[in-house]
């Protein structure tokens, strides 16, 4: 089980090294159709959301280096 979870992990870095900016860029989008969705009525919080899913996909594609 633990190996499963490591190969799956290890699979997860490879994938934000390789696409990391076509997932952020999707991160973006997503977070942009929500706003639209909402009428802007939680844009800081879609935001903030947004920009730690950056984040966190930026710091998982830098572990393999």
């Amino acid at each position: 089980m633990f190996d499963a979870l490591k190969n799956l992990k290890d699979k997860a870095e490879d994938l934000a090294e390789a696409h990391g900016d076509k997932i952020s860029d999707g991160l973006e989008k997503a977070g942009d159709f929500l706003d639209d969705r909402t009428d802007g009525k939680h844009s800081d919080k879609i935001d903030t959301a947004v920009d730690k899913a950056q984040e966190y996909i930026e710091k998982l594609g830098e572990k393999k280096d």
